[in-house]
């Protein structure tokens, strides 16, 4: 029998259904940051199930629960259960657990799909293609196919309001003319799982949009090296393709009139070469741009589906701690100031107030890809309008470090293509280094922060993650001191 999931998993690629029933330890395991992401979405689950007051809620919460999921399914119906949560329904070969089902009358159904994204997305009608097919199975006809999804204009002022927090996009015709392709596919995925013999694990054969994530799923089953074609920057299945039908693993066996991207073929030719390319007089024309004091400047950041607090947005992005390494002179001596928010209250305020008392009105803000830091500084302009003008002006000051890098005047094989600090810092700098930090990215630093200052559920452990959170945020704001040094050393 395959589910749902089994079913979505098929078609992101073949290798993942067949390594989930056959030999699921090769699946990379779910790490805490995917974790907590299913965790909100639960929750963003609980304000949607509030759209129908008289919803039953049949679910699962142990696999005897899952066993009996069917059979509890079939009593709701009979007992004329109107709305059911998490049902199950099954057909023949294929099973679905449904979020929200609303039954018109006995034999038709409407269908709705709970998902914390911001709108309805093609990869939901697959996703509900597939539900509609087992309820038409099991004799049901379903009459209107629709997304429960965010609506991230939504702006909470005091309780949270479910209605205004939640959205609802109507895509029946979409999913309804998926019927024969859903059909043909739930047939292959079953056959393929009949034969026995996995599928080829090509990130080629990758669907739906999820070329990504089965690439790094693809890099975990095997060991490449350092300069492996699945190394390239901006990847795709069609490029992956033709390199492996002319037998080509390594960049460096890439022929020089092989079609690719500019950025590719710096990477390719760095590889092949050793060398890297630096060019010197354009770093020095960006560098001269400076303005001291120098202040190297990098935010952290809360964001969740549900608003924390008044004047919040969901998803949005509001800081809650800042490192500030300040540099008066060229010859100065580098100091460190910073701010951290330690209380279940919005940290708008106090971050802001502190930053303005300690990053003064002239001399360039220096961070690394700093369109984030200025969308940060708008966000907290709007919330806190008497700060409005300090940001705006402080955005006028910022300047990004890593345009040598994303502009390719500094080309690095072991760059591997990309400009983020976490490729660079460990070429230029290697003396530092994330990995001896408690806190080593920003997944966990926004997670960890939210889990021991907002939810409570680290009380424990809450000074040792917000002492991690300093250091980590500190390393951020020291290495791009760091890179500075080595580009004006140039």
């Amino acid at each position: 029998m395959i589910s749902k999931s089994d079913y979505m998993l098929y078609l992101k690629h073949p290798a993942w259904l067949w390594l989930k029933k056959n030999d699921k330890t090769k699946l990379p395991p779910i790490d805490d940051n995917t974790q907590a992401i299913f965790d909100t979405g639960n929750l963003f689950e609980s304000y949607a199930y509030k759209l129908f007051p008289e919803g039953l809620i049949v679910g699962f919460d142990s696999y005897d629960d899952y066993l009996s999921l069917s059979r509890r399914t079939q009593d709701a119906i009979t007992a004329g259960s109107k709305v059911l949560f998490q049902a199950r329904f099954e057909h023949e070969e294929i099973t679905c657990i449904c979020d929200v089902v609303e039954f018109v009358d006995e034999s038709t159904v409407n269908l709705y799909e709970i998902k914390s994204s911001t709108k309805a997305k093609p990869e939901h009608e697959y996703d509900l293609a597939f539900q509609m097919v087992v309820l038409e199975g099991c004799g049901y006809t379903v009459k209107n196919i629709s997304v429960i999804h965010v609506d991230n204009s939504y702006v909470r002022n005091g309780e949270v309001n479910y209605k205004e927090l939640t959205a609802t996009t109507d895509i029946t015709e979409a999913v309804k003319a998926r019927r024969a392709f859903t059909k043909d596919n739930i047939k292959a995925a079953l056959d393929m799982l009949a034969k026995g013999e996995h599928p080829s694990f090509s990130p080629t054969l990758s669907g739906i949009g999820a070329f990504g994530d089965w690439l790094g799923i693809y890099k975990h089953l095997y060991s490449f090296g350092p300069n492996s074609i699945y190394s390239l920057c901006q990847l795709d299945a069609k490029l992956i393709a033709e390199l492996e039908a002319q037998n080509i693993e390594n960049i460096e066996n890439i022929p020089e009139n092989f079609k690719l991207k500019p950025k590719q073929a710096l990477q390719a030719d760095a590889v092949r070469t050793g060398t890297p390319t630096i060019h010197v007089e354009k770093i020095k024309e960006f560098l001269s741009t400076f303005e001291y004091p120098l202040y190297f400047f990098d935010y952290e950041t809360m964001a969740s589906i549900v608003p924390h607090f008044d004047g919040m947005r969901p998803y949005q992005q509001v800081p809650f701690q800042y490192s500030l390494h300040v540099l008066d002179s060229p010859e100065g001596e580098v100091r460190h100031v910073e701010y951290l928010h330690r209380d279940n209250t919005s940290p708008a305020e106090g971050l802001s107030a502190t930053l303005k008392s300690q990053i003064g009105t002239h001399g360039s803000v220096i961070t690394w890809n700093m369109s984030f830091e200025k969308a940060c500084n708008t966000t907290l302009g709007k919330l806190l309008p008497e700060y409005e003008q300090f940001y705006s002006k402080l955005n006028e000051r910022i300047v990004d470090l890593m345009i040598p890098f994303s502009k390719n005047l500094y080309v690095h094989k072991d760059f591997e293509g990309s400009a983020s600090i976490k490729h660079v810092m460990p070429v230029l700098v290697p003396e530092l280094s994330y990995k001896v930090l408690g806190i080593q990215e920003g997944g966990s630093a926004q997670r960890l922060w939210m889990e021991a200052v907002l939810d409570g559920k680290r009380a424990g452990e809450k000074e040792k993650i917000l002492a991690d959170l300093v250091e980590y945020c500190k390393m951020d704001t020291f290495a791009m001191v760091e890179i500075h040094r080595v580009l004006q050393s140039l």
